[in-house]
């Protein structure tokens, strides 16, 4: 049995036990350094005092933002479960609130180096995660390499983080057109939210994204959507100093009000590709290998 074959076999039998699908969001930016990774531990937070379970699967393969921010250091990671026998479950680290954490290490760089009988053992122990979490966030690497674009490619919905600054922006944009340009960009079905983070107003929050949305028109002829935007708040800039996640420590900030209101509007928003959930994204993530 092939890898597809695989992969749409654990597909249909979660779908005839009737699981419901996870929601998946997948958050990205065109260069390190703009607050993506404090975006995921931060809406993993306020998804938690909404009452969702919640799992972060770190794609960063050359960072460890994730963890330091969670003060632990993972024990497993996912290429446990690929060449060894633990199972999915096993190698879930425990974060502040009952967050869950899965280190990728470097088990996403073998892929194309699996067997079937690995593919099927994977994409089975993958499959689980619908059943123990109501929310994947998955912190990918920045910039536009080939593993960054993997995952933002095979995912329904994707938060794009930015700054003000000149380079925040074109890099940004440079990764909104090599998604565009890949062949397997679906560009009728895809939903790209862009939060402009550290503005210090609405109007420079709201110029981020229409300067973004403009050149996606002009040169793409796509479109954005405008999520949200995180302030400038020397509440966070002090959580980030001491390591430690602003909604957390100082849950009455305005950075941890915006990351609430952010959180709110994608639980109120209805997933726009039903049927999506974690089997579909990593099934169409590990058929690029």
């Amino acid at each position: 049995m092939d890898q597809a074959q695989g992969l749409r076999n654990v597909v249909k039998l979660h779908n005839q036990r009737n699981l419901p699908n996870a929601r998946v969001f997948t958050i990205t930016s065109g260069k390190g350094g703009v607050g993506k990774s404090n975006m995921a531990v931060n809406l993993a937070v306020q998804f938690r005092k909404m009452g969702k379970r919640v799992i972060i699967f770190d794609a960063d393969f050359g960072l460890a933002n994730v963890e330091v921010m969670f003060g632990t250091v993972p024990k497993h990671n996912l290429s446990e479960v690929i060449y060894g026998d633990k199972d999915i479950s096993e190698i879930i680290t425990p974060g502040p609130e009952g967050i869950g954490f899965i280190s990728g290490g470097s088990g996403i760089i073998g892929l194309n180096n699996l067997n079937n009988d690995q593919v099927n053992y994977l994409v089975h122990s993958l499959s689980k995660l619908n059943e123990l979490t109501d929310v994947l966030l998955i912190d990918t690497g920045a910039g536009v390499s080939d593993q960054v674009l993997d995952f933002v490619l095979a995912s329904p919905e994707v938060l794009l983080v930015a700054t003000p600054e000149p380079s925040s922006l074109t890099d940004s944009y440079s990764l909104v057109k090599a998604l565009y340009k890949n062949p397997r960009f679906m560009k009728s079905s895809a939903r790209i939210r862009v939060v402009p983070n550290r503005v210090r107003s609405k109007e420079e929050g709201d110029a981020v994204y229409n300067k973004l949305d403009s050149v996606v028109d002009k040169f793409l002829h796509g479109k954005i959507e405008l999520l949200g935007m995180i302030p400038e708040d020397h509440a966070l800039e002090r959580a980030v100093r001491s390591q430690q996640i602003v909604s957390l420590e100082a849950p009455q900030a305005k950075s941890s009000k915006a990351y609430a209101q952010i959180a709110a509007a994608l639980m109120e928003q209805e997933e726009n590709t039903s049927g999506w959930g974690i089997s579909q994204l990593f099934g169409s993530f590990l058929r690029r290998y």
